[in-house]
């Protein structure tokens, strides 16, 4: 017979990812803005798309 029993720890380990993925995320974020070259860099050549 086929155990439909889950483990308890799995969403609180996909919560972990989820928020350290974001951390990341933002962290990534703050360090580009920190470089202002960065920023202008991107800005021109995401408007040099248009």
């Amino acid at each position: 017979m086929h155990s439909t029993h889950t483990p308890t720890h799995r969403p609180a380990l996909l919560w972990l990812a989820l928020g350290g993925a974001a951390a990341g995320v933002l962290w990534l974020v703050f360090t580009m803005y920190t470089q202002p070259e960065f920023v202008v860099n991107m800005a021109n050549q995401l408007w040099s798309c248009f």
